[in-house]
């Protein structure tokens, strides 16, 4: 069947959402990376409608300003009083005009709906000539539903709510969606004559069916290949189910383009991540926003990446990055934070217990543990030792430090910004590097080593620290420490005299 492009879709999203419970309003609570109502409007897009309506009410502006920043091609018709689902259809007719052609309407909180049962819906309109045609279901319980009847010919005859149904059709296990594709100038005429003679004194838009019928006008319907799709979001509960079966979703359309997925009940992937065939994704893994991941990356375990690119072949394990870019054979992990604006070039590394923010590493530098580096930048084949500190911040302003290609930062190393370690530079151990050092040179920024003979035994007496003294001295002299000569046991350990170890680096 053809699929006719429709006049206009009406997205109707101005309920209040009471049973929420939040502040935020229901159509603007997220899953997998989109708030509910643009789930729904991504799903009507696919169809290339010429209007794309959406009714707001409770919280508009709110929900105004959403529309604004994320679906600018969607207009906002603005419901004051909700009064019915008849009466925010009319309020859009009154407000745009009659519309000549297929109107489809919809809901905002129906995330799970696909552009492909909305197809269905139109070319079963349009091939059965319908004045309206009815989104339905097969449900395995459709208790509390209203029930579709339908006559000898497939056409509806009416739609019973679950208490007015008889015992035989409460056996009917179709039930009535509230999506409808309506022909939109019957639908201007019925709109108008819908009664309020209702317990809620409201206009319900089923009304119209029931008017169009009654003027002689065929009613059909096209039932949905999956009843999930129509199941609306009321509560959280109903929110962490829709989730659960998105982002299954999402995870298959994956796996069958060439991803591994090692765990599917331990992942979870927004609607707008990228992943190129033959990456594997390992168990405990969240990928956020609009993260790319390249062939041949190996990510997770027990990672969460937020709009972050990683290229090819590179590793992430164990850690958490926001906003960062991940060069192709870059190693991060374990336990690493990659801060927005951090960069790592081609087989650059950020090891265990690093973190990073607005710093950029270049190609084949190192980082390897117990660092944190700040508005930096890192040139080529540079290795970083552990336990150094980039300081940018003096309480009020952030400072940058340049780190040239092919230089030896010392372990535990204080760089204090702004400064610029050129190319092949080093710096000692436990430096406190404060001014700029020019390439090749070796940079010691620290106090002489001082120690004082007996002061455990004086300051300490008594205590585990005095006895293993004790018995290490008595040792020593009764010749049986082999060790007692080293300049490192002795308590020499190198300093500004003895610069063989002052780059001090740990592993690489």
């Amino acid at each position: 069947m053809s699929v006719p492009r429709p006049a206009a879709v009406i997205v109707l999203a101005a309920g209040e959402g009471t049973r929420m419970k939040s502040t935020t309003p229901k159509v603007l609570h997220e899953l997998c990376g989109r708030a509910l109502v643009d789930h729904m409007l991504t799903a009507a897009r696919g169809l290339f409608p010429e209007r794309l309506i959406v009714v707001v009410g409770h919280a508009r502006e709110q929900v105004q300003a959403h529309l604004a920043a994320t679906g600018p091609d969607a207009r906002a018709v603005v419901q004051a009083e909700q009064n019915g689902t008849g009466h925010a259809v009319r309020t859009v007719l009154e407000e745009v005009g009659t519309i000549n052609g297929t109107v489809l309407v919809t809901y905002g909180d129906t995330p799970l709906l696909r552009t492909e049962t909305l197809a269905e819906l139109l070319a079963t309109h349009a091939a059965e000539a319908n004045a309206v045609t009815v989104l339905t279901a097969e449900v395995p319980d459709p208790t509390g539903y209203g029930r579709i009847v339908r006559g000898d010919d497939g056409a509806v005859l009416a739609i019973v709510e679950h208490k007015d149904a008889t015992p035989e059709q409460r056996k009917i296990a179709e039930m009535n969606s509230g999506v409808y594709a309506f022909d939109g100038l019957l639908l201007a005429d019925a709109v108008k004559r819908v009664s309020t003679a209702n317990a809620q004194g409201e206009e319900y838009l089923t009304d119209v069916l029931s008017i169009l019928r009654e003027d002689g006008h065929r009613v059909g319907a096209y039932i949905a290949a999956d009843h999930v799709e129509v199941e609306g979001v009321n509560d959280r509960v109903q929110l962490a189910f829709a989730r659960g079966v998105l982002n299954t979703r999402i995870l298959n359309d994956h796996m069958r383009a060439g991803v591994t997925i090692i765990d599917p009940a331990t992942t979870w992937i927004d609607v707008r991540v990228t992943i190129e065939p033959d990456a594997v994704v390992h168990p405990g893994t969240q990928l956020h926003g609009a993260t790319v991941i390249a062939s041949g990356t190996q990510v997770g375990p027990g990672s969460t990446l937020t709009d972050t690119v990683v290229g090819a072949g590179a590793v992430v394990r164990n850690a958490v990055c926001e906003g960062a870019e991940i060069g192709p054979g870059a190693s991060v992990g374990p336990y690493t934070y990659l801060r927005p604006g951090t960069v790592l070039g081609p087989k650059a590394k950020a090891g265990s217990y690093v973190e990073m923010k607005n710093a950029r590493v270049g190609a084949g530098s190192k980082v390897p543990h117990l660092s944190y580096v700040g508005d930096a930048t890192i040139g080529e084949g540079s290795n970083i030792g552990a336990a150094t500190v980039f300081l940018n911040y003096d309480g009020v302003n952030k400072h940058h430090t340049t780190v040239g290609d092919h230089v030896r930062v010392g372990g535990d190393n204080m760089l204090v910004a702004p400064i610029t370690i050129g190319d092949g530079a080093y710096t000692a151990a436990g430096s406190v590097i404060t001014s700029d050092v020019p390439p090749g040179a070796m940079a010691v920024g620290r106090a002489r080593q001082r120690n004082i003979e007996g002061w455990v035994a004086r300051r300490r007496p008594g205590t585990a620290a005095e006895r293993a003294a004790q018995a290490a001295q008595r040792a020593a002299a009764d010749g049986h420490d082999g060790q007692a000569a080293s300049p490192q046991r002795a308590g020499q350990a190198s300093g500004p005299d003895n610069p063989a170890n002052d780059s001090g680096e740990l592993s690489k």
